[in-house]
Order: C-alpha cells, then structure tokens, then sequence
C-alpha cells in the first residue's frame, strides 16, 4: 500500500492516523508541495484534481482522504470504524461532511490565510464557517464522549486534524470544553500519531 502525501496536509494526515491505529504498513510516497508537484504529471495520472492523498493498493488507485479513510476502514478494521448497517453508515457519513465542509473551508481556509499559506478570500467568511462548525462539534461532545456511534469512527479520524491546528487560524479552544476533552481523548488512542509522524500514546 502506497499513501502519496505531504507532511503538512492534514487531508493527508487523516488516513495516516487511521493506518496507524489499525497497525497497518504502508509506503509514505512524499510529494514537494514548495513545488507544486501535486499539480503535475504523472501525479495528475493519479489524482485528476490535484491534490493529496492518494492511495494506491493491490492494483488500484484512490483519491481523497474520505475515500481513503473509508477503504482502510472497511478493509482493515472491520465493523468498528464503519459501520455496515444503514443508520450506522449515515451517523459516521454526516460528520465525513461536517470535516469537508465547515472544518475544512473555515478552520483550514482561515488558518491557511493567518499563516500565508493562503492568498485569496476573505478571513472573516473563512472563520464564520470554522465557528460554526466549532459550535456543531461543541454541541455533540459536550453530552458525548464520540461524534458517533458512542465509540471512535472515521467521523472523529475526519474532523480531528483541522481542529487539532485550529488555534494556528485564531481560534480559542478553551470556548469549546467539549471539543477540547475530546481531543485528547482521541489523542490517547492506541496507535495515534502526531502530524509530523512521531508516535504518541
């Protein structure tokens, strides 16, 4: 197994935490992003869009990091990560969408334009979207230990690395005690790794 990353993307960071709770090996394959090596050939041969991750396994090929996080799941971890059952699937699916959508374009977008990293659009829109997905966690987790299911998911592997870096976009975690309890719950798992890939507990 093959994951095409790069050590900053926390899309990427996403199926690197799930492999490493799983026990399962795997090929780091890193990508220049100072050189926009992501955005030419042959990784557009991979990844039409562009981006990391990628996973490549057994002769086949798999771009993003939900579909990443949904193959390792059902491959390596059974029922526990993903569940088969219909309501099951939908409770994980609607926090996969929260991650992609309000983390995603607020936390990352609005970090990305505090650090740089980002140069187009506005930080305000940014943070307004990463507030309110804070508040969506904050809701869940201050009467729940997990986002789903009352055990860890792909859901919780999904929304945790923009979370985790959120104070580098201005915001305070201290506001959401919830949120916060539950990272370092999620951070005392067997198998997590930090983002730059040193072991934790």
């Amino acid at each position: 197994m093959k994951l095409y990353m790069t050590e900053r993307s926390g899309n990427a960071y996403k199926p690197r935490l799930l492999l490493a709770m799983l026990n399962v090996p795997y090929e780091k394959v890193l990508l220049d992003f100072a050189k926009k090596e992501q955005k030419q050939e042959p990784f557009l041969r991979l990844n039409p869009r562009g981006q990391v991750p990628v996973m490549e396994d057994e002769g086949r090929v798999f771009w993003g990091s939900t579909a990443c996080l949904a193959y390792i799941a059902r491959k390596h971890g059974g029922d526990k990560w993903l569940p088969a059952d219909p309501a099951g699937v939908a409770e994980v699916m609607q926090w996969l969408e929260l991650a992609q959508n309000e983390l995603h374009y607020g936390l990352q977008w609005a970090r990305g334009v505090k650090t740089g990293i980002r140069k187009i659009g506005s930080y305000d829109e940014y943070a307004g979207y990463a507030r309110n997905g804070l508040q969506v966690l904050e809701g869940r987790l201050g009467s729940n230990q997990w986002l789903a299911l009352g055990r860890p998911t792909i859901g919780d592997v999904a929304c945790y690395p923009y979370v985790s870096v959120a104070p580098e976009g201005g915001f305070r975690l201290e506001d959401y005690p919830g949120v916060m309890a539950w990272m370092k719950r999620f951070e005392a798992l067997p198998g997590w790794v930090k983002r730059g890939g040193e072991q934790g507990a």
